[in-house]
């Protein structure tokens, strides 16, 4: 029984990447996601506890609203924070006040099923900076006019609550009503941005914010904004602080809602961002990186071979212009130091020139035309014009015979 021979390695050429060639390539890579995967884990350390976002009244944050929760709780009035719609319309009675603190996140049936829920329930419904996509649904006799800017306004309107906490930090939107029985408070320019609408029953009612910042618990002790807050949600012994979000599955959507609709509304400044960087990215990595490196060949390539390829080359793309213009500049290289001209005069023809036609004894009319004229017509043309390049350089290039004798 006789057994193959081994397998011989295969051979490495000089194109195999060594080690240090491959960890040179790849130590910046390795280094990058090192740095972020360390970055990562550190956020996630400092991010294990519990966070809470804005206006949640579990937050101490700037943009929390602790602050109110906790001056609504010493006046008796306890908070119930819901996330989903089903847990806020249980909750909603004539002994509770519903803040709502994004109604434009809700979908169009979740604001029905809302506004079904608090129709004629007798509580008190807060809705903050509701626009156009919750108004119509919501509450149909307000449209959202344009926005403005958050600052320190007056009431300039006869309800009491108002009346009470004086100038509060409201703005935003602004809005209009054809109710006709309305509290239009804290007007920007002519336009309120506090509307208080009474329910057809007549025992509970609608509050609209233009702002939520008066909840902010960097905000709630300046100028009248805790007095405003506590009388808004503190008129029920019950509050529901109602934070919509995007998970929330406990709503029966209809299925008339486009791919585009369930996306969340900030899919297109994202898209946008990933465009620019698709096209920085593309800016970068079409700029050379640094300077060409020679590689070495797996195989040596005779100059003949080399030459003749680079001839074929020339001649299927019919550039006798190049192949004449190679052929004089090698010529010009090999003749300036032959007749005592500079190499960086080589291609210089005022200095070339008569220095050719004074070592022949001739003209250098004849001689311009020759190193320096225009490029052939056809290939018969280029070829004669090698000869004639050959022909002068011999003429010029001296014997080994004269060798022998300077030696």
């Amino acid at each position: 029984m006789t057994t193959a021979p081994p397998t011989a390695p295969a051979p490495v050429t000089s194109l195999s990447p060594t080690f240090r060639q491959v960890w040179g390539r790849a130590r910046g890579l390795l280094l990058a996601v090192a740095i972020l995967t360390l970055a990562g884990l550190i956020l996630a350390v400092l991010r294990s506890g519990e966070q809470y976002g804005r206006l949640d009244p579990r937050s101490a944050d700037r943009y929390g609203s602790r602050a109110t929760a906790e001056l609504l709780a010493d006046r008796g009035v306890d908070t119930t924070v819901v996330t989903t719609l089903a847990e806020a319309t249980a909750a909603v009675g004539p002994d509770t006040t519903l803040l709502v603190t994004n109604p434009d996140l809700l979908s169009g049936p979740r604001q029905s099923a809302l506004r079904a829920a608090t129709s004629g329930s007798g509580g008190r419904t807060v809705l903050l900076a509701p626009g156009p996509a919750s108004l119509d649904t919501l509450v149909a006799d307000v449209r959202a006019v344009e926005p403005t800017s958050v600052r320190p306004l007056s009431p300039s309107c006869d309800a009491a609550y108002a009346r009470r906490a004086g100038n509060a930090e409201l703005g935003g939107l602004t809005y209009t009503t054809s109710a006709a029985t309305v509290d239009a408070c804290y007007p920007s320019g002519e336009l309120p941005t506090l509307l208080r609408l009474p329910d057809d029953s007549g025992d509970g009612d609608t509050v609209l914010l233009g702002a939520p910042d008066l909840l902010y618990n960097d905000r709630l002790d300046e100028h009248g904004n805790a007095s405003l807050a506590l009388q808004l949600l503190g008129s029920r012994p019950h509050l529901v602080w109602y934070l919509p979000s995007l998970d929330d599955v406990t709503a029966e959507d209809d299925g008339d809602e486009s791919f585009l609709d369930l996306i969340p509304p900030g899919w297109k400044w994202g898209a946008l961002q990933l465009a620019i960087a698709a096209v920085l990215a593309a800016l970068w990595r079409a700029q050379r990186l640094g300077p060409l490196v020679p590689e070495r060949l797996p195989v040596a390539v005779p100059a003949s071979e080399a030459t003749e390829g680079r001839a074929r080359l020339y001649r299927q793309a019919n550039a006798r212009d190049r192949a004449a213009d190679a052929l004089r500049s090698a010529a010009r290289a090999r003749l300036a130091p032959l007749i005592g001209v500079p190499a960086t005069r080589a291609h210089d023809p005022e200095a070339l020139c008569p220095a050719v036609a004074a070592h022949l004894g001739g003209d250098a009319s004849h001689v311009y035309p020759l190193l320096f004229g225009p490029a052939p017509a056809d290939d018969e043309a280029l070829v004669r014009l090698a000869d004639e390049l050959d022909l002068l350089e011999r003429r010029i290039t001296p014997s080994p015979r004269d060798k022998d004798r300077t030696s």
